[in-house]
């Protein structure tokens, strides 16, 4: 797989994590507290590091859609096993499938993307 098509799953993974994330704030989740911020946050950084990947060839944003991804996911497997900031998330629906497999991608693109450049420097 190419840099540039591995760069734009990246992208793609980071607006989509962005996308429902924005979406479950719009219809209310903005008014929960600590959880309607930290989703607004989510989308903002979500397209902040998407620019970055798009037009930065550098570790920071790979490592950035890593740290992101990893974040996220971790926090959504919090709250649907223990809860988070007092919700109780849950595991099935579409935007919780959508957003898991975008922040999967977002780490598995990232981390190869990370190696990819790696090899660049050290070919051996």
């Amino acid at each position: 797989m190419s840099v540039v098509v591995l760069r734009g799953l990246i992208v793609l993974g980071l607006l989509g994590s962005a996308w429902v994330h924005l979406d479950l704030w719009l219809v209310g989740y903005r008014d929960i507290e600590v959880i309607g911020p930290l989703f607004l946050v989510n989308v903002i950084a979500g397209v902040v590091i998407a620019v970055g990947v798009a037009c930065w060839r550098h570790w920071l944003p790979a490592l950035a859609a890593v740290g992101f991804g990893a974040a996220t996911l971790g926090a959504f497997l919090l709250s649907v096993t223990v809860g988070l900031f007092g919700m109780q998330g849950v595991l099935d629906g579409s935007p919780q499938l959508l957003a898991a497999l975008a922040e999967t991608v977002c780490v598995l693109g990232g981390g190869l993307w990370l190696l990819a450049m790696a090899r660049e420097r050290d070919p051996r």
